[in-house]
């Protein structure tokens, strides 16, 4: 019941989307550097990803892996275009700003990859409520990044000045995205062998006790 659990719950905390499956690096990476990038990105990724594997998961399993994924990249353009027509009326001038980074969100890896080898494995609510958290565990990089990079390389946070004394004008490039992305990696993975060293020593304590 723990593992089947702890399974739902991976996408967000122990195998985080970004930071530990390595899934949708490019948007964090190029266009993370702003809070309203941010958010642009969370909305449309979200409903994108959300709607494509839930109505994909409904596409017959018998037919060849390579019709399936070309169906899978025709729901998710389908969804794109209102998407891309919400963000452009409530986001103006970020669609143009992120440029290909957005379309790209249409046939992101937990669309095309994922589905087949991991959601469409379980069942039904199983797979949703995976699929919710994997979707968050990308929201919560995505917005902590953007938050960190444009306050460090802009002294703004949502574009309102914050007194910042030194500022780090690289974060707000795409190397400094690329090296920021990695130092948290480094991070999130010391911190999760943290957990599961003592989670070990915790079994293995309880072991002798029981011995």
């Amino acid at each position: 019941m723990s593992n089947s659990r702890s399974s739902v719950f991976d996408g967000l905390l122990r195998e985080n989307t970004v930071l530990s499956s390595l899934l949708v690096i490019s948007p964090v990476i190029m266009c993370g550097d702003t809070l309203r990038n941010a958010e642009a990105l969370v909305y449309a990724f979200s409903v994108i990803t959300f709607f494509s594997v839930m109505i994909a998961s409904f596409v017959p399993k018998k037919l060849p892996y390579a019709v399936k994924i070309i169906i899978y990249a025709v729901i998710s353009s389908l969804i794109y275009i209102p998407v891309r027509i919400v963000t452009q009326e409530y986001f103006p001038g970020i669609v143009a700003r992120i440029g290909i980074y957005f379309p790209l969100l249409a046939v992101n890896s937990l669309i095309v990859v994922q589905t087949e080898t991991k959601f469409f494995r379980m069942k039904k609510l199983k797979m949703t409520f995976s699929l919710i958290f994997s979707i968050l565990g990308f929201d919560a990089v995505m917005l902590l990044t953007a938050v960190i990079r444009e306050l460090l390389a802009y002294g703004t946070i949502n574009s309102k000045v914050v007194d910042m004394h030194t500022l780090i004008s690289g974060l707000g490039m795409p190397f400094g995205g690329f090296i920021f992305l990695g130092l948290m990696c480094g991070l999130y993975r010391k911190i999760r062998s943290m957990a599961g060293y003592e989670d070990n020593k915790v079994r293995s304590e309880e072991n002798v006790s029981g011995n």
